[in-house]
């Protein structure tokens, strides 16, 4: 009980910051960029919804195993799972504050603790050693970790969602090294991670303008907004992944949407909708819906889909239409 208040209790501040932040960027005139659009139109026809997993507890972030199945993060139980590819869940870690992303490295799951809990620093990004479980605690004082990406040069970004201010932007670690650049990138507000299709840079979101953005890895000092998703006051954009194609599949953890963008052209579309938790006993919690996108083959098809975590403690796999190239960006 007293992690779902926490984390309720937690996000609740955060949204109240957030929307504060939203009037006050309206009053100065701060404007998104991209195509505004009055309504959410769907792009649902030909997808098909699977649940893999459900009663997980709320769920931050998924990695794939390479076998089929998926780590989760359970941010709200403070707990990491495996799924494998036939629904068989087994936990991995227990006594978490609030972990969220995750990636893997050979044998070697790295994720990230005090999402959303740590303003002040002591949040953390640790290494867990999948065949003995043995975690090492690489970097200890982090301000709120929340995604991470695994770049084509072994190194990885970690986002620290810094609500509402000073934010920290992106960091870099270098796990051969230990080499760590805090604030490599200043994007505000970061969110989600994923390498862009010409891999030449990493596309992210601003939490409070709901624009993706694309970060260049040769000067990640001058980020560039690409798109706004214009649903409601604040859809909070969380997790994102990329298809080779240039698509980016983006979860709105407020608005219980996933969405569908273009970053060129700035169009974006519904994929899917009300995957929202049902409101708590708590005053005016906030609704909270999917978290996380992830590309991942889908063994039974021989194709790729995407894989969706939820707070509401579900893994759901989308299958696309026919002809639809799911390849995601990091294979290009």
């Amino acid at each position: 009980m007293r992690g779902r208040w926490h984390e309720h209790s937690t996000r609740r501040r955060l949204t109240r910051c957030l929307a504060t932040a939203v009037t006050v960027a309206a009053a100065l005139g701060v404007g998104p960029v991209g195509t505004a659009q009055a309504g959410a139109s769907s792009c649902a026809d030909g997808w098909h919804v699977d649940v893999l997993a459900a009663d997980l507890g709320g769920l931050e972030n998924l990695e794939y195993d390479g076998r089929g199945g998926f780590y989760v993060s359970g941010i709200v139980r403070g707990e990491i799972l495996h799924v494998t590819a036939d629904g068989l869940v087994t936990t991995i870690r227990t006594g978490l504050d609030n972990p969220a992303g995750l990636r893997l490295i050979g044998d070697d799951l790295y994720f990230v603790t005090g999402d959303g809990t740590t303003p002040n620093g002591g949040g953390t990004l640790s290494r867990l050693d999948t065949a003995t479980g043995e975690v090492t605690v690489l970097l200890p004082n982090l301000v709120q970790p929340n995604g991470l990406l695994l770049l084509p040069d072994g190194d990885l970004l970690i986002s620290q969602l810094s609500v509402p201010w000073p934010p920290v932007g992106i960091s870099r670690y270098r796990p051969a090294t230990g080499e760590f650049t805090l604030a490599w990138s200043p994007v505000p507000r970061p969110n989600g991670l994923a390498l862009a299709p010409d891999h030449r840079a990493v596309i992210t979101e601003d939490v409070l303008t709901s624009q993706l953005v694309r970060v260049p890895l040769d000067a990640p000092d001058r980020p560039t907004p690409l798109a706004t998703v214009n649903d409601g006051l604040l859809p909070g954009l969380d997790d994102l992944d990329v298809t080779a194609a240039g698509l980016a599949f983006v979860t709105g953890d407020y608005s219980g949407s996933l969405y569908r963008v273009d970053p060129i052209t700035g169009d974006w579309c519904t994929l899917a909708t009300g995957w929202t938790t049902p409101r708590g006993p708590l005053p005016d919690p906030p609704p909270i819906g999917p978290t996380s996108a992830r590309l991942a083959p889908d063994l039974a098809t021989g194709a790729w889909s995407l894989y969706v975590t939820s707070i509401d403690g579900t893994l759901r796999r989308l299958r696309p239409p026919p002809g639809t190239d799911l390849t995601p960006s990091y294979l290009r």
